[in-house]
């Protein structure tokens, strides 16, 4: 059978590079394959998919050797328009691929470039609407949407005209689970059911391993490596829990899936004796109200109609890692907002300040403000925001002049934010422009610019999106440290950090309580552990593998396997 994509002896070379980002590829993809691309960030995954469709060279630049040949068409004699019958492609930001204002007429937009006629057009949106479950959002406005109800858009939009391939770039970085696997499911029937090719990049490789026939490994040196999942993922520089637990075992394979690994352990008898907590203790988040930096009481956020935060209350301690978890549109970003300021709000938001340590006075009091009402220069001491884009918040030419800007706003020493910088580890050149660096490079530079206030209050969207995991692990030690003042802030300046996330096993490795919304309210508030291992939907993968012991990520596997057992085995 003649493969649905081949790459001979592919290499690209961007625009003003010196070197090829990808050398001499020698690929396949059979047609109905779903194959999976992995790698680290900035190995060249964007740029492969991009060549897929003709993007690269034809829109981005640079110079393409070699012959890419998608459904028995040149790339190189065929531009992105004459394959998009055939090509469907689904970028990492949605937004950016939106050509009209409401989710109906987005959807039929790319069939009437195709000239299909209106009455098949009616009846495949009404199908996509239902394949990807959004038909409640057929006439809402896609700025209103959430980021996960964009991502859903944008997919169900190309997925309406019905390509042969499809191209997807982090398709589930904002979803949450229940909705990822929505999705990945509806993908993954048309695959199976109707014989769709899908070529799909992904960093939050636990979601989609289970479903890839083929992986194509890119080291970052220019090369790739093609072959079987569970082959692959043992030896690749990204390693989902699965891959961790695997290498720690010994194992000679990755098993897939959690119900693969689960049947291993048990064979093998290597159970970690700890006993999980009881469900009823999933709210059983308490602290001393001394402990108080930030108290919510009654806050409600209004759409509308539509009661985006209803009637919510909630107190944040300083030195605590929350994360806020909840399915899309639950009203996770709307609580941050307000608590910023930004979004109009009714109800009580009190945070305490956070001077320097010797302006702090003896008796321990601190004051407490509102920072809806707070001058620009007070809320940035108070409460900092790092939105799900981050590069929206920068907005001047180069690396150093954003470090500059953000000193003189923060009042605080020339060079600090540059210094907070650097302790993140992102060793970016002050000349460097923003549009430049990658999604992991514009986090850490817009997480220096607002710890640069050293506020009492860190608020963190959707921060893992576009991360790898060895971005995620150290993000997760930059939270903690912030967290206890030990970290790239000022000394001395523990503070409470809130991160809103879809991904369960960043929270279960960086947080000390969970907080999950639903319609607008908490419906559970507790520790991590406790909250993670009673939820289904919000349990990641170790705690799955090892129900019913109590461990939450491959680390705690591997000290729970080195504690002597007490009963049950091993």
């Amino acid at each position: 059978m003649t493969p649905a994509i081949r790459l001979d002896d592919v290499s690209i070379t961007l625009p003003d590079a010196e070197a090829p980002v990808l050398s001499h590829l020698d690929l396949a993809v059979q047609e109905g394959d779903l194959a999976l691309v992995i790698g680290r960030t900035g190995a060249g995954k964007s740029t492969l998919l991009g060549a897929l469709n003709g993007l690269v060279p034809h829109f981005s630049g640079g110079r393409l050797e070699g012959t890419v040949t998608v459904a028995g068409r040149d790339t190189r004699g065929h531009r992105p328009r004459d394959l998009a019958d055939v090509v469907g492609v689904v970028g990492q930001n949605p937004m950016a691929g939106f050509v009209t204002d409401t989710v109906e007429d987005e959807i039929a937009y790319g069939m009437e470039q195709l000239g299909i006629s209106p009455s098949i057009m009616r009846k495949r949106v009404e199908e996509t609407l239902d394949l990807l479950s959004i038909a409640d959002l057929r006439s809402r406005p896609l700025l209103d949407l959430s980021g996960g109800q964009q991502q859903r858009v944008a997919i169900a939009s190309v997925l309406a005209a019905q390509p042969r391939i499809l191209v997807l770039d982090e398709p589930t970085s904002a979803l949450d689970p229940n909705a990822a696997q929505d999705v990945l499911a509806s993908i993954t029937t048309l695959v199976d059911d109707v014989g769709l090719t899908v070529v799909l990049a992904e960093h939050r490789l636990e979601r989609v391993m289970h479903a890839a026939d083929t992986v194509i490994w890119l080291p970052g040196d220019g090369s790739a490596v093609q072959g079987d999942p569970s082959e692959v993922l043992l030896k690749a520089d990204v390693t989902p829990p699965l891959a961790q637990l695997s290498r720690l075992l010994g194992w000679d394979s990755v098993p897939l899936s959690v119900r693969r690994a689960r049947r291993r352990v048990h064979d093998e008898e290597r159970i970690p004796a700890r006993s999980a907590p009881e469900p009823s203790e999933a709210l059983s988040w308490s602290a001393d109200p001394d402990d108080d930096v930030a108290e919510l009481e009654d806050l409600c956020v209004s759409y509308g109609d539509l009661d985006a935060v209803d009637h919510v209350d909630l107190a944040l301690q300083s030195g605590t890692v929350t994360a806020l978890m909840g399915r899309n549109g639950a009203g996770k970003s709307s609580l941050m907002w307000a608590v910023q300021g930004a979004t109009r709000s009714s109800g009580s938001v009190r945070v305490r300040s956070n001077p320097a340590p010797a302006a702090r006075p003896a008796s321990g009091a601190q004051e407490w403000s509102d920072p809806r009402t707070a001058s620009p220069e007070q809320a940035r001491r108070l409460v900092s925001l790092v939105p799900q884009a981050a590069a929206d918040l920068l907005y001047l030419p180069s690396v150093g002049d954003e470090c500059e800007q953000a000193d003189r706003e923060s009042e605080v020493a020339p060079g600090t934010t540059a210094s907070i910088l650097d302790r993140l580890g992102a060793g970016l050149p002050a000349d460097r422009d923003p549009r430049d660096l990658s999604e992991g490079q514009r986090l850490a530079l817009v997480l220096a610019i607002q710890l640069a206030a050293r506020p009492t209050v860190v608020l963190l969207d959707e921060p893992t999106r576009g991360l790898d995991y060895a971005m995620k692990a150290q993000l997760a030690r930059i939270v903690r440290g912030i967290a206890d003042g030990s970290g790239p802030g000022l000394p001395g300046s523990p503070a409470a950090v809130l991160i809103s996330t879809h991904d369960v096993e960043f929270a279960a490795a960086s947080s000390d309580r969970t907080v999950v919304m639903a319609d607008g309210q908490i419906v559970a508030d507790g520790t991590t552990r406790s909250v993670c291992t009673s939820s289904p939907a919000f349990s990641p993968q170790m705690a799955k593998v090892f129900h019913p012991a109590d461990v939450l990520t491959p680390d705690e596997v591997a000290r729970a396997l080195k504690e002597p057992a007490e009963g049950g085995s091993r």
